[in-house]
């Protein structure tokens, strides 16, 4: 029995929380939008599913599909790993050279990484499965899979599935889809914003997948983000990219990087609002709002660790720039010390420093200062009297019965007197981490 049973009705209060949670130091201009539901169906012009094709053992959903009535703008951010699962290649290889797509499938169960030469040809074979059936072209079609590394997909699950897939697509679909992606997961992971350019509403909403194997690098695990705006494709994969660095990117559940990183974005322009081109207030509003959709995804599944009961915020401050502070907050947030002191309610600020000094940014540790909630730890680079009973409970507070309201650790650390600032997410780290992922496989 996985301990993260302790979810129960908080399962689909996840996102609220997580949404609600957006720090001021990332929203900036973002405040004049509101959360509607719908996910990646919200926005106008998409339709999605999730079905169960055959292709986990559970017999749990397994097969997504998100489809767009029109030629979507895409724009992708992949694993750096350099063990890439076929669809990795075949969606990076795509995106060089055609930069719209109509549809993005996605399997759960077999991550068809490490699977050779077959594992590329049954990639393509499911590109040309949704294109036949849709009537377009392959090249309009993206694929995404997540499951076991090394195994194929069950491609005769496959075959039969698509066709039903395909039927089972509406404008209602987000959320059977945000289900088919799932693995380890406990909960879906889905968020929509609406707001208004020119005096028309602009919706964008998004789907993730993820609970382990999470430390990013230019990427996340399973991300699908569907827009009905129109932005240039350079634009868009330039407001992508800067979106990951403050979301999926400042994530870590334990260190290990997928084969299957993807995160795919699209936008079809349905919204009939004017093109966006250049570097302006529209073009400032989406792409804020793509961090924050970006940021509540990264957040919902840090928040959905393996074996985790608290989701981590460390604030870093003071760096040279924002990239120093992201790097020391995330290697903070990384650790195995600190997440494991935080799992026994710990209050061991020695392992805070301690992480912020190997992140390779430099700084002179007398302007250090740390703070757990509201207890101050240590200041110009000394530790301070607190009342360490006080600050543990603090810590179990926030993985017991005061989960619904603020499941959230919050560490803030200061390094000097620079203007960067920076945030990152994580977990705690609990003994069923370790047994969920010795038994993955058996």
């Amino acid at each position: 029995m996985r301990m993260r049973d302790r979810f129960g009705e908080r399962g689909n209060k996840i996102g609220i929380i997580a949404f609600r949670q957006v720090n001021s130091l990332e929203r900036g201009i973002m405040a004049d939008w509101q959360e509607i539901p719908g996910g990646v169906t919200a926005p106008k012009g998409y339709r999605a599913a999730g079905i169960a094709a055959g292709l986990k053992p559970s017999g749990a959903p397994d097969l997504a599909l998100i489809l767009s009535e029109v030629d979507a703008i895409a724009a992708g951010v992949f694993t750096t790993s350099q063990v890439r699962a076929a669809c990795v290649n075949y969606c990076r290889q795509r995106l060089e050279t055609k930069a719209t797509a109509r549809a993005i499938l996605c399997n759960a169960g077999q991550a068809n990484a490490a699977t050779g030469e077959q594992g590329w040809e049954d990639a393509i074979e499911c590109a040309l499965l949704v294109a036949d059936t849709l009537g377009i072209s392959s090249e309009e079609v993206l694929l995404a899979s997540t499951g076991v590394i090394g195994q194929r997909i069950k491609m005769d699950a496959m075959r039969a599935g698509v066709p039903e897939l395909l039927a089972a697509a509406s404008e209602t679909g987000s959320d059977d889809a945000a289900k088919a992606i799932c693995t380890t997961d406990l909960v879906p992971k889905s968020i929509a914003l609406e707001t208004t350019i020119h005096g028309r509403p602009v919706r964008m909403g998004g789907i993730a997948k993820g609970s382990g194997m999470i430390h990013p690098h230019m990427a996340t695990l399973l991300a699908f983000v569907t827009c009905d705006a129109m932005v240039s494709s350079q634009m868009w994969q330039e407001m992508l990219r800067r979106a990951t660095d403050k979301s999926f990117n400042q994530i870590t559940v334990d260190g290990d990087t997928s084969t299957n990183d993807t995160l795919i974005a699209l936008a079809n322009g349905q919204s009939r609002t004017p093109a966006i081109t250049e570097q302006g207030p529209d073009a400032e509003k989406i792409e804020a709002m793509l961090t924050a959709v970006c940021q509540h995804l990264a957040k919902a599944i840090a928040r959905d660790g393996e074996g985790a009961t608290c989701l981590i915020e460390c604030r870093v401050t003071g760096t040279v720039d924002n990239y120093d502070a992201r790097r020391v907050a995330k290697t903070i947030v990384g650790s195995s010390l600190v997440k494991s002191a935080i799992f026994g309610r710990d209050p061991n600020w020695g392992r805070i420093v301690a992480a912020a000094g190997r992140s390779g940014i430099r700084f002179d540790q007398n302007n250090l200062r740390v703070q757990i909630g509201d207890f101050l730890l240590m200041e110009n680079g000394q530790p301070v009297p607190f009342d360490r009973a006080a600050a543990s409970d603090y810590l179990k507070q926030k993985a017991a019965g005061a989960y619904l309201k603020d499941d959230t650790v919050l560490i803030s650390v200061n390094i000097g007197n620079g203007p960067g600032e920076g945030l990152a997410w994580g977990c705690d780290l609990s003994y069923d981490y370790v047994k969920i992922n010795a038994e993955y496989t058996t």
